[in-house]
C-alpha cells in the first residue's frame, strides 16, 4: 500500500532541521503541481528549505520529482551529439545568440530553450524578438527539424517541461524565497534535464549584476548544479564568469543583437568573444568534438552562415534592419580622469527603465531601448568625453534612467590607483 503524506508533516520536519525521504518530496511535488497542496503550505515548505537548506540526495530528489511533474524530451533519434548552455543571468549577456549557431557549425546540435526578461536581466527571447518576423514559438517537430538543419534553435520552452518549476518558481518570487541555492539548482536543472540534452555547460555569473553577488556563493550554486548533472547521466561542467561590469558595450534587444552581429563577422568586444569562445570549446569538448578552432568559425563567416540560416527557419529577415529607438541622449564625462567603475547592477536598471526590460511578465519591452557604454573601465577620459548613449522610444523614461546609471559610474583623479581592466571574463572552472 502507498505511503500516506501530509503537507503539514512534510512542512514539520524540514521547520525542525529534518531530512526529507523520497517519498516526502515525490509526494509534495506532485500534489503541489496537481493543487491538493495550498500556496501557503508550500510558500511555508520553500522557506522552511531557504533556511534549513537541503543535502546533495534531497536536492537530486526535489529535481527529479520536478522532472516527473511534466513531459520530458529526447534528442536520441537525432544524426547529431546535443549540447546546451545555460546562463544565471546578467547584464549584457548576449552569449547565446552567438554561441549557439558557432557550435552548430561543428556537427553538435544546440537546443537553446530560452526565457524572457524580468527585472534588471535581459531576456534572450526579448532579444530575437527585435529581429523582423522571427518566432519564438515552435512545434517540437518543427524544432527537431531544425536541430538536424542548421542544428541549432533558440526557442520558447514548451509548458510541458517541469510544470511544477513554473508554478513553484512564481510562488518563491512573492515570498522572498528565490534566492535559495537548493531552489535556484534544482528549478535551473529540472528543466534541462527535463529537455534531454546530453551534454550542458554552466555560466554561473559573479558580481554586482548577477544573481549571486559572491565568489563563495557562486562557487556553491555552480557545484549544486554541475552534481545534479552528473548524477542524472549529463556530462556536465561550470565555468564562474564575471559580472561586476556588464559583457560588452550594449545593454538592450536590438542594440545586443547588433553586437552579437559583429562577434559573428569576426569582429566585436573582446570580453564577449573570449567568452563566446570558451563556452563553445566547453560544449563542443563534452559533445566529443575535440580541438575545434572556434576563434576561426566566427573570423570566416561559418558561424554566421548558420545564424542566418537559423533565423530564417524560424521567420526571421536576417538582412533586415534592425529596429531604432525614437529618442537618444549621451551622458558626458564631467572631469579628467580614469573610469574607476561600471557597474552592471546600476547599467542594468537604467537599461530596464528605458523599456528594455520588464516589471511585471506581461509588460510589453521597446525593441531598441537600452544603452550604449562607450568606455572601459581603467580606461583615461578628458571633461565631456562621450560615456554613455541612452535609447528610448520615450523621452519620460530619461530622467528615472540616469538616476540609476548615474549611481553606476565614477571617474578619479589620474594620480590615484587606476583599476586595472578586466582581462579575463572567466575566473574558473567546476566540474
Amino acid at each position: 500500500m502507498a505511503e500516506h503524506f501530509d503537507a503539514v508533516d512534510v512542512i514539520r520536519t524540514k521547520r525542525d532541521k529534518g531530512e526529507l525521504s523520497e517519498g516526502q518530496i515525490d509526494w509534495v511535488i506532485d500534489a503541489y503541481t496537481r493543487g491538493v497542496v495550498a500556496d501557503e503550505q508550500m510558500s511555508a515548505l520553500a522557506m522552511a528549505i531557504f533556511l534549513n537548506g537541503m543535502n546533495r540526495r534531497e536536492i537530486a530528489q526535489w529535481t527529479q520529482a520536478m522532472i516527473n511533474s511534466g513531459e520530458t524530451m529526447s534528442f536520441s533519434s537525432l544524426s547529431r551529439p546535443t549540447a546546451d548552455k545555460h546562463s544565471t543571468g546578467g547584464v549584457g549577456d548576449k552569449i547565446t545568440l552567438p554561441l549557439a549557431p558557432l557550435v552548430a557549425s561543428f556537427g553538435v546540435s544546440v537546443p537553446q530553450l530560452s526565457g524572457r526578461g524580468l527585472g534588471h536581466t535581459g531576456g534572450t527571447l526579448d532579444k530575437l524578438e527585435s529581429i523582423p518576423g522571427w518566432q519564438a514559438n515552435l512545434s517540437n517537430d518543427r524544432m527537431m527539424q531544425m536541430l538536424e538543419d542548421p542544428g541549432c534553435v533558440i526557442c520558447a520552452a514548451g509548458s510541458g517541461l517541469a510544470p511544477a518549476d513554473k508554478k513553484l518558481y512564481a510562488l518563491r518570487d512573492i515570498t522572498s524565497t528565490v534566492d535559495c541555492i537548493p531552489l535556484i539548482a534544482s528549478s535551473i536543472m529540472s528543466k534541462k534535464i527535463a529537455e534531454g540534452t546530453g551534454a550542458l555547460v554552466l555560466d554561473v555569473k559573479v558580481g554586482s549584476g548577477a544573481f549571486m553577488k559572491t565568489l563563495d556563493d557562486a562557487r556553491e550554486l555552480a557545484q549544486t548544479m554541475v552534481n545534479l548533472g552528473t548524477d542524472a547521466g549529463v556530462k556536465t561542467v561550470a565555468l564562474l564568469t564575471d559580472m561586476s561590469t556588464p559583457l560588452g558595450k550594449t545593454v538592450g534587444n536590438a542594440l545586443e543583437v547588433r553586437e552579437s552581429l559583429d562577434v559573428l563577422a569576426g569582429g566585436g568586444p573582446a570580453d564577449v568573444v573570449e567568452l563566446t569562445c570558451e563556452l563553445a570549446r566547453e560544449m563542443l569538448n563534452l559533445a566529443g568534438v575535440h580541438d575545434a578552432d572556434v576563434e576561426e568559425a566566427l573570423k570566416n563567416g561559418r558561424a554566421m552562415d548558420t545564424w542566418k540560416s537559423m533565423i530564417r527557419a524560424q521567420g526571421g529577415d536576417p538582412d533586415a534592419p534592425l529596429p531604432t529607438a525614437k529618442h537618444t541622449e549621451t551622458v558626458y564625462a564631467d572631469a579628467d580622469g580614469v573610469i574607476t567603475e561600471l557597474d552592471a547592477l546600476a547599467i542594468g536598471v537604467a537599461s530596464w527603465r528605458l523599456g528594455a526590460g520588464r516589471a511585471r511578465k506581461e509588460d510589453p519591452v521597446q525593441a531598441g531601448a537600452g544603452i550604449e557604454i562607450l568606455v572601459d573601465r581603467g580606461q583615461k577620459v578628458t571633461k565631456g568625453t562621450p560615456l554613455f548613449t541612452l535609447h528610448s522610444d520615450d523621452t519620460d523614461r530619461f530622467e528615472r534612467a540616469l538616476e540609476s546609471l548615474n549611481q553606476g559610474w565614477s571617474i578619479a583623479p589620474i594620480d590615484e590607483s587606476v583599476p586595472t581592466p578586466r582581462q579575463s571574463v572567466v575566473i574558473e572552472k567546476i566540474n
